[in-house]
């Protein structure tokens, strides 16, 4: 399995990070995947991609809820990690946020398409956060798919309905199911029965999220295993077979083989 969201960065982690690493690849992880989230966090990050190669991998991007007013400011600090390092395999936390603060949604969605630029001038997917904002979201990327009809990515989180799925995957992305498809009122169980395999990755996006039986306490990537086992028991395909679809997506969407 790959873990494709996962912030294992940061205070959450401090003291047994290594100790969490190894509990991931006794469950049967190969790869974790991490999401940046602002100017803050990118040392912590790639500290974990030094000590871990080819295990963890960077993304580089801004998270809609550390947008500011200096957003321009703040894509241009993407902009030059991009330049410098090519260990980046995505431009991603990125997105919208309707949750927690609508009053700089302008400023999200402007950094949001600054990033996307980013991301096709590299020729990078993109990962993307769409808190009660996922209307919204879809219809930016699809404005910017006419642009960049190259453009690529996951629609990270996903908890949609029937409708959104489609549009998303109307759009050649994938869509990203953790922690929520093994909640008893998710919902998710009307959607993910009718998703099709290939169009799916799996992520915790740890420490967030965690499943069910861990729902509320701190979640890590080992407990990819219990979203594999909801999503292959409502899709009604061997569980060893949602792994190896699931990974083979990863492996190929960031081009990690």
């Amino acid at each position: 399995m790959i873990d494709t969201h996962a912030h294992l960065y940061g205070k959450k982690f401090e003291g047994d990070l290594d100790e969490t690493i190894e509990r991931a690849k006794s469950a049967g992880i190969t790869k974790i995947l991490l999401p940046n989230i602002d100017e803050s966090s990118v040392d912590e990050m790639l500290e974990v991609v030094e000590k871990n190669p080819g295990f963890c991998y960077a993304m580089m991007g801004i998270h809609p809820c550390s947008v500011n007013k200096e957003w321009e400011k703040q894509v241009e600090f993407v902009a030059d990690w991009l330049k410098k390092d090519d260990r980046f395999i995505a431009v991603g936390e990125i997105g919208t946020d309707l949750y927690w603060d609508k009053s700089l949604f302008e400023e999200q969605k402007q950094a949001l398409i600054g990033q996307i630029a980013l991301a096709a001038e590299y020729d990078l997917p993109i990962v993307l956060h769409c808190r009660d904002s996922i209307d919204e979201t879809i219809e930016i990327v699809a404005e910017q798919k006419n642009k960049y009809p190259s453009l690529k990515g996951i629609f990270h989180c996903f908890t949609g309905d029937q409708d959104q799925y489609n549009k998303i995957i109307d759009l050649d992305f994938l869509v990203g199911l953790g922690g929520v498809a093994t909640f008893k009122n998710g919902g998710m169980d009307k959607v993910i029965p009718d998703m099709d395999p290939s169009k799916i990755v799996l992520e915790t996006d740890s420490p967030y999220l965690a499943p069910v039986p861990y729902r509320g306490k701190r979640n890590e990537p080992a407990y990819t295993e219990y979203v594999a086992e909801k999503v292959a028991e409502y899709l009604d395909i061997p569980l060893i077979k949602l792994k190896k679809i699931t990974a083979d997506n990863a492996e190929k969407l960031f081009e990690l083989k």
